[in-house]
């Protein structure tokens, strides 16, 4: 595992204890929401904090932050997943203990969401649970997915899963990439659109995620954003 200690560039942060991670099918979001996970839990200002992970994608039978629980829980980290036969459920499940640890907010909690307004909707059964003042919703940018390829698809989607979930977003993430083909020029081109997107719609551009063995090729200066490496977690069954 790599740690963000060997970060070359600024690192994330994140600073509300709650953590809405949002991204459409294949964006990667499930990944960036258990790398980010990883990184708060090793981060020293944060010792002091407990981290969690709610797994709320319906959308997505594969890559949900749910399969990484074993890993999660080894570095002391708190998974909120259906659990016996409903982990591997695609219904919307709202545990119990789900309301009570946005509402009470305690420590840093991650919200791993999917699948565009679909999944979004998940979110609109909790929004009176989200206080603004102690949540960030942020989506994750992959230029490469149809629906976020420019800037009218990304508004487009922002104000869809917005409708949906009754939520608003306060920022973005720059996931772009191409599972195995993705190479430092997709990874850059990502950035300028989401640049592009935070510019025009005033969302804080968070942080670029891309994997370790992408970034060390990039140069530092050519990256003026913080850096979230991310290390796989999540496998195709098949891998």
């Amino acid at each position: 595992m790599t740690s963000h200690r060997l970060n070359k560039w600024e690192s994330p942060k994140i600073e509300k204890p709650v953590n809405i991670i949002v991204g459409g099918y294949g964006s990667g979001k499930s990944e960036v929401s258990v790398n980010l996970a990883r990184f708060l839990v090793l981060d020293k200002s944060f010792t002091a904090r407990p981290i969690s992970i709610m797994d709320l994608d319906i959308a997505n039978p594969y890559f949900r932050s749910r399969e990484a629980s074993a890993e999660l829980e080894k570095l002391g980290i708190t998974p909120i997943n259906p659990e016996g036969a409903q982990f591997y459920a695609d219904l919307p499940i709202i545990l119990p203990q789900i309301r009570g640890a946005i509402e009470t907010a305690a420590g840093t909690l991650i919200c791993d969401v999917g699948g565009d307004d679909v999944g979004a909707r998940v979110l609109s059964s909790l929004a009176t649970s989200f206080d603004s003042s102690t949540y960030d919703m942020i989506l994750v940018l992959n230029a490469n997915r149809p629906f976020t390829s420019d800037m009218a698809g990304c508004l487009k989607t922002i104000g869809e899963i917005e409708t949906a979930s009754r939520l608003k977003f306060t920022g973005i993430i720059s996931n772009t990439h191409l599972m195995d083909d993705t190479d430092e020029e997709i990874v850059m081109r990502g950035i300028e659109l989401s640049k592009e997107v935070s510019a025009e719609t005033g969302l804080k551009l968070y942080f670029v995620s891309a994997e370790q063995k992408i970034l060390d090729k990039i140069k530092q200066t050519n990256i003026d954003i913080p850096v979230l490496p991310l290390n796989r977690s999540l496998l195709k069954p098949w891998e």
